[in-house]
């Protein structure tokens, strides 16, 4: 198992849990950005993309993370994706300049707020197909003409299948 993040504070957190869980796991921790990744091609049968490419500051930046994703992941490996939904947003909001999903509006910092149409065929740009056994969850959508004023944002979670012919 390896596990990297951006942030060295989530990786310390990381390794205090692992080896409280079970200190004889071999695991392995590493600082590192979201692209380029240090691993060989088709180095991973599992992907997961939790809370890291929302973090994403432009289109280029995600789109170039997806590609690393799907780069690492062996033909037929798993992605387990935790990301904004595009719902965290009002409405009206509209991208940065030049942009198609990437907002400041939030907080002030540019981050990816995709819809489920863009999140699916971002991914299979890149050889990544959704898995039909799981449905694509969306955790804290406020209801349809619900006046959304704060609290936690809207999260997708979704399971999708590497192609085995890229």
């Amino acid at each position: 198992v390896t596990g990297t993040d951006l942030s060295r504070p989530m990786l310390d957190a990381a390794r205090e849990r692992a080896a409280r869980e079970d200190p004889t796991l071999p695991v392995e921790f590493l600082h590192a950005p979201m692209a380029p990744l240090p691993f060989d091609d088709r180095s991973f049968d599992l992907v997961v993309a939790h809370g890291v490419w929302n973090l994403a500051r432009s289109g280029a930046e995600f789109r170039s993370a997806v590609r690393e994703a799907a780069r690492v992941a062996k033909p037929g490996a798993g992605l387990f994706v935790f990301t904004f939904s595009r719902h965290t947003l009002a409405d009206d909001a509209t991208p940065d300049p030049g942009e198609t999903f990437v907002f400041s509006s939030w907080n002030g910092e540019p981050q990816v707020f995709l819809t489920e149409d863009e999140l699916v065929s971002e991914l299979a740009r890149v050889g990544f197909a959704r898995n039909g056994a799981i449905p694509i969850v969306e955790y804290n959508r406020p209801a349809p003409n619900a006046l959304r004023t704060g609290g936690p944002p809207v999260i997708y979670e979704a399971t999708f299948i590497r192609s085995e012919n890229d």
